[in-house]
């Protein structure tokens, strides 16, 4: 019997995947689950609708995480803080400060999570790089002065 699973099953497959199992699985374990579903002619259109409406989102997020990439990409932002003897900062400037300015300065909304650099201890310039999306990061200069 053809099946459509509607979630990952252990050792069978992952949610979507269309595939044959023995009619007693299918009626006995993974129906009264709710695991999968008959493969009927409407269930494929539906799922073929699904599959294609994630794809169109997943592209338009895509096409977005790159605006902002290419927004960011060879830009310099400016940290002002305290500095003491020597460069060195009253403090750090973290991930999170940087976060901060970086979505107050081009709009966005980025974790500071996504954000890749080692805590700035000392005043200077910094290569960040910002990963946006999966396999979509900018980098951009982080300059840190004296206050």
């Amino acid at each position: 019997m053809k099946i459509i699973l509607l979630k990952d099953v252990k050792n069978l497959g992952k949610t979507g995947d269309i595939l044959e199992a023995s009619d007693g699985y299918a009626r006995n374990f993974l129906f009264p689950r709710k695991l999968a579903q008959e493969a009927t002619s409407e269930n494929l259109h539906i799922i073929n609708l699904k599959k294609e409406n994630e794809r169109r989102q997943k592209l338009e997020e895509t096409e977005a995480a790159q605006k902002i990439a290419d927004k960011m990409r060879n830009q310099e932002v400016i940290i002002k803080t305290k500095a003491g003897e020597g460069g060195r900062l009253f403090g750090a400037v973290t991930n999170k400060d940087v976060a901060d300015l970086i979505n107050r300065t081009f709009g966005t909304n980025i974790d500071k999570k996504k954000v890749l650099v080692s805590t700035i201890k000392l005043v200077g310039s910094y290569d960040v790089e910002v990963k946006i999306y999966p396999e979509i990061s900018a980098k951009l200069k982080v300059t840190v002065q004296e206050d």
